[in-house]
């Protein structure tokens, strides 16, 4: 399995920018949704094409079109990034996995699970902290639970080395692309040096 960091000077300033403490919740979605194009765009970099014809208003001519997308946000700090890909991609199928973390254990619990076919296709799983893991692994799980799909790229803004290494374990064929490998976790098992509690500030219920 491969991380990739996705190292642009517009990445980094998104990043400081929802790093500060200070960002108030509307620029904060904002901003989220701008760093989540950019994360986009990379997860997709070497998806393969399919040549098609077209008719342009002069003539016909061929182009290339990406497969079938899926986007699977995970409830509910995925939304901030789920917009950026249905415009970048209007015809993409979008799933929804609800997850929340046990405060005492710190692993994920299951509420909600809504996905569409999956086969054959290139599943991007949305979640912008990548923590211990536990639930980026449970989410690849229950795609790969729905069926055989092409791919599946695991999308989130910071990433911590203990939520890196799960994936590696459980789902080594996932890749990941993340904004930034922080130093590692708290003893809540929040990140460090992070943003803070990602849904929280994106919704403003701190």
């Amino acid at each position: 399995m491969s991380i990739t960091i996705v190292d642009h000077p517009l990445a980094e300033h998104l990043l400081t920018s929802l790093r500060d403490r200070s960002t108030p919740p509307p620029v904060f979605r904002t901003l989220a949704k701008r760093l989540a194009l950019a994360l986009a765009l990379e997860a997709i970099r070497d998806l393969p094409t399919t040549q098609v014809t077209v008719e342009t208003p002069l003539e016909r001519t061929t182009g290339r079109v990406l497969g079938d997308l899926v986007a699977v946000p995970i409830l509910r700090a995925g939304l901030g990034m789920l917009e950026a890909v249905t415009e970048l991609f209007p015809e993409v199928a979008v799933g929804y996995i609800g997850l929340e973390r046990d405060e005492a254990s710190l692993q994920p619990q299951s509420y909600y699970r809504k996905l569409p076919p999956v086969d054959g296709r290139h599943v991007l799983v949305l979640d912008p902290m990548l923590a211990t893991g536990g639930s980026g692994s449970a989410a690849c799980e229950a795609v790969k639970e729905t069926g055989s799909p092409a791919t599946i790229r695991f999308v989130c803004v910071v990433a911590a080395p203990e939520g890196v290494g799960r994936l590696q374990r459980d789902h080594p064929d996932v890749p990941i692309f993340t904004a930034s490998l922080d130093r590692g976790l708290d003893d809540h098992g929040y990140i460090l040096p992070g943003l803070g509690d990602f849904g929280d500030r994106l919704f403003g219920t701190e």
